[in-house]
């Protein structure tokens, strides 16, 4: 059998370039003890694999020129010599962008699918999910009664966080590029307020909507985003550092301007790294299961297909083209 993969060919400089990636196929290897060999059929997209295309370490350690492009991916496993996984279970992982991959079974997961889609285990059940989970519960602490504003409010990330803050009993604001994104968190994610960053003043907005200040602001967006937040903070704030879109293609990054409002807001700016609460994930998993089931989390995907597609999929991320979470069916 042969594996189709997409490879790093040469780190970025500045915004992902097509000659950043290249399309290799290799025979794949005969299967040693303790192996899985893994028929992939979901990859997810993430703002965070164009920070594993750069070298050194920070969280995690830089792709390796010529080494499979990181993602999560999911699929079926089509034979195994691990005494954990057996033909036909359905995993999830750091298995790449390609259609097969074999593992030795670190960091995979096994997948219950009876009531859940697989893709659903790359976005609001898994990392994506898990971030928004960890994020805002443990990093943003919500009471009921607060208002918490969101940046990148319709990706997968951003609109789990709000529901679950409604959940928590939060008044909640999110900002979005487009009418049709606002209209989804409204009518569909059931955020209280919702800005187009395009044609309205996140400024202004936040101060009509939030006059006393907001006391959690949730950032996926960095940049002149986070400045304007800052502006607006109550007294006891919470910012919690997610994402930073706006930057991750840039060759000069955008640095916070405001960041004497969290001194005079008696205030706590923090980051979240999702990694670090792996051993708590089953529960959450849970829990968002079931407020999917009540109807109090709503899913959006955005699909594509076609390994070959791989680069031009990765693209909408950084332009703000997907509308939900982004997955490719390779």
């Amino acid at each position: 059998m042969t594996n189709t993969k997409v490879a790093l060919a040469s780190r970025p400089q500045g915004f992902i370039e097509d000659s950043n990636f290249k399309i290799v196929e290799e025979e794949i290897p005969a299967l040693k003890d303790g192996e899985l060999l893994i028929h992939i059929q979901a990859i997810s997209l993430d703002p965070a694999i164009r920070g594993w295309m750069n070298e050194g370490t920070t969280y995690i350690k830089g792709i390796e020129i010529g080494a499979v492009i990181r993602t999560f991916s999911a699929g079926k496993v089509l034979s195994s010599k691990h005494k954990d996984f057996k033909e036909g279970d359905y995993v999830e992982g750091l298995l790449g962008a390609q259609h097969y991959a074999v593992s030795n079974g670190n960091g995979l997961k096994t997948l219950d699918l009876e009531n859940s889609q697989i893709s659903h285990h790359l976005g609001v059940l898994g990392m994506p999910g898990m971030t928004a989970y960890f994020g805002l519960l443990r990093r943003g602490e919500p009471k009921a009664g607060e208002i918490i504003y969101i940046s990148g409010a319709a990706g997968v990330v951003g609109s789990t966080v709000g529901q679950i803050a409604k959940i928590k009993g939060c008044t909640v604001i999110g900002s979005a590029g487009s009418d049709e994104k606002c209209k989804f968190l409204l009518e569909e994610c059931g955020f209280d307020y919702a800005i187009n960053y395009k044609t309205e003043d996140i400024d202004q907005k936040l101060k009509e909507y939030a006059p006393e200040g907001i006391h959690i602001f949730y950032d996926n967006v960095g940049g002149p985003t986070l400045d304007m937040a800052l502006l607006n903070l109550a007294q006891g704030a919470r910012v919690v550092l997610c994402g930073f879109i706006s930057q991750y293609n840039s060759k000069e990054i955008y640095g916070p301007k405001n960041y004497m409002k969290i001194v005079s807001a008696r205030g706590v700016m923090n980051g979240i790294i999702v990694f670090d609460y792996v051993a708590e994930w089953p529960q959450a998993v849970k829990e968002i299961s079931q407020w999917i089931k009540e109807g109090k989390i709503k899913v959006k995907e955005h699909v594509e297909h076609g390994l070959e597609n791989f680069v031009p999929t990765l693209k909408m991320l950084y332009t703000g083209k997907n509308f939900g979470k982004l997955v490719l069916i390779p």
